[in-house]
C-alpha cells in the first residue's frame, strides 16, 4: 500500500509553524508497511486543495489529510473532500450533541458556529476525538481509502493509533518497513559513498529488498537502510547482515548502529572503563560538556568543565604558561594540549578535553583562518592533538568541534588510534 499526506493549513505555509503531523503519519503507518510516496501542505483555498486532492486519489490506495476540520470558514478539508469525492456534507447531529456537551462540561455554551464540525460527506465513518471536538472521519472510494484528520497532533495522534490498529495493520499480518541508521564520524560524505556504494547498491535486489539512503548531518553521515519485510524477525535478520556487509567496509568510522548518539557512545565508553573525565572548552564555550551531560546518568563520569575562553583564565585556571601563549597563540596545539592536561590535573581525572579555535565570523588570519580548531585528549594511556579546519556559520563550527572531540576520545578509548 501506498500513501499520499496532505497538511492543510495556510500557518503551515509560514516561517512561525512548522508540519510535525506527516512525521508522525510517515512512521507510524511505516511500521504496517505503507510507503509514504507523497507528502504536502495546503493553504486555506478549497480549489488548490480540491486540485491536490484529485491528483491524490488517482495515484495513492491511502490519502491522509490532517488539519482543516476547525469550526471556523477557513476549515476548508470537509468541503474539498465532498467536493472531489461528490459527496453532499451532511449534518450529523449526534457530533453536534457531542460537541455541545463537551462545551457545557466546561461550563460554556456551543457557538452556532461549532456546527460546521458536525457536516460529514455523505457515507463517511466517523472516528471519535476524545480530545477535542473535530471528529476524524474515513471513507473509502473505489480503491483509495481517505482519512481526515484533526490538526492538533493531541487530538489527531490517538485518532490515527486506532485506524492503523483497527482498519490498516490487520490486512497486513506484520508486514512492515522496518529501520536501521547507521552513525560515521570524521569522514566525509563522498569518501562514505565512495566505499559503501559497492555493498548496498546490491540489497534491492535482494529477497528482502533494502533501500539505503546516505545523509549529510552536521558533523556526520547517517545511512539510512529500510527493509520491506512480512514480519520483525525476518527483517531483523536481512537488516543484521546489511550492517555487518557496511561495518567491514566502514570500520572504525561507524561510532553506532543501535541508535545513540556520539555523546551517549562517549559516555558509555567511560562507565565502563570506570573512567571520569574534565573538559576546557574555550571557542565551544561549553558546548561539549552540555552534550556529555544531556545524557542520563552522565554524573558517573563527568566530573569537572571550565570555560576558558580568555587568555588569563588560561592562565589563571588551568595554570598555562603566559610565554606559551606568546608563542603559539591561544589557537594552537601546545596550547590545546596544555588546556587538557591542566583541566585532568585540575580534576584529577582520568580524561582532559582541550578545545580552543576560531568560531568566527570574525578573528580569523591567513594563517589560522575561520574554522581553525585544535583538539587534545589527554588520558591515562596516551595524548593526542589535532588540528581540524571546520567550515559554516559559527554554530556549525561550535558543534563540529564538540563532535571532533567526543570522536577524538571514543577512537583512542576502542584503541583504533
Amino acid at each position: 500500500m501506498n500513501a499520499c499526506i496532505v497538511a492543510v493549513g495556510s500557518e503551515l505555509l509560514t516561517p512561525f509553524r512548522v508540519d510535525t503531523n506527516s512525521l508522525i503519519i510517515t512512521e507510524r503507518l511505516n511500521t504496517i508497511g505503507v510507503d509514504v510516496r507523497l507528502k504536502t501542505v495546503v493553504g486555506d483555498d478549497v480549489d488548490e486543495l480540491a486540485r491536490v486532492l484529485t491528483s491524490a486519489l488517482g495515484n495513492a490506495d491511502l490519502v491522509v489529510c490532517t488539519g482543516g476540520l476547525g469550526p471556523t470558514e477557513d476549515d476548508i478539508t470537509r468541503d474539498a473532500v465532498a467536493r472531489v469525492l461528490e459527496r453532499p456534507l451532511e449534518l450529523h447531529e449526534t457530533i453536534v450533541d457531542s460537541i455541545r456537551s463537551r462545551f457545557a462540561k466546561r461550563g460554556l455554551t456551543m457557538p452556532e458556529i461549532n456546527r460546521r464540525q458536525a457536516m460529514v460527506p455523505r457515507g463517511a465513518a466517523v472516528l471519535e476525538n476524545v480530545n477535542g471536538t473535530a471528529p476524524g472521519l474515513w471513507l473509502e472510494h473505489g480503491r483509495t481509502r481517505v482519512l481526515l484528520l484533526p490538526g492538533p497532533p493531541r487530538e489527531m495522534t490517538p485518532i490515527l493509533e486506532a485506524v492503523v490498529r483497527d482498519r490498516l495493520a490487520p490486512a497486513t499480518a506484520g508486514a512492515g518497513l522496518f529501520r536501521r541508521v547507521l552513525r560515521i564520524a570524521g569522514r566525509a560524505e563522498s569518501d562514505i559513498d565512495s566505499r559503501a556504494q559497492p555493498v548496498y547498491g546490491q540489497w534491492t535486489s535482494r529477497p528482502i529488498p533494502i533501500s539505503t539512503t546516505i545523509l549529510a548531518v552536521l558533523g556526520q553521515i547517517e545511512l539510512h537502510l529500510t527493509a520491506a519485510a512480512p514480519n520483525r524477525a525476518v527483517a531483523d535478520e536481512a537488516l543484521d547482515a546489511a550492517m555487518a556487509e557496511l561495518q567491514e567496509v566502514l570500520g572504525s568510522s561507524i561510532y553506532s548502529t543501535d541508535g545513540r548518539q556520539l555523546e551517549a557512545v562517549v559516555g558509555d565508553l567511560l562507565r565502563g572503563a570506570g573512567w571520569t573525565i574534565a573538559a576546557a572548552e574555550s571557542c565551544t564555550g561549553g558546548l561539549l560538556t552540555s552534550r556529555l551531560t544531556d545524557v542520563p546518568g552522565s554524573s558517573d563520569y563527568v566530573a569537572a568543565s571550565v570555560v576558558c575562553y580568555s587568555n588569563a583564565t588560561k592562565v589563571d585556571w588551568l595554570n598555562i604558561p603566559e610565554a606559551l601563549i606568546a608563542e603559539h597563540g591561544a589557537v594552537s596545539e601546545p596550547v590545546g594540549r596544555a588546556m587538557a592536561e591542566g583541566i585532568r590535573a585540575r580534576a584529577g581525572t582520568n580524561v582532559g578535553l582541550g578545545v580552543t579555535g576560531i568560531a568566527g565570523p570574525g578573528g580569523g588570519t591567513p594563517e589560522k583562518p575561520v574554522g581553525t580548531v585544535v583538539v587534545a585528549v589527554v588520558t591515562d594511556r596516551d595524548t593526542r592533538v589535532r588540528t581540524f579546519q571546520f567550515f559554516g556559520s559559527r554554530e556549525q563550527v561550535k558543534y563540529q568541534s564538540a563532535q571532533a572531540a567526543m570522536n577524538m576520545l571514543r577512537l583512542m578509548m576502542t584503541g583504533r588510534i
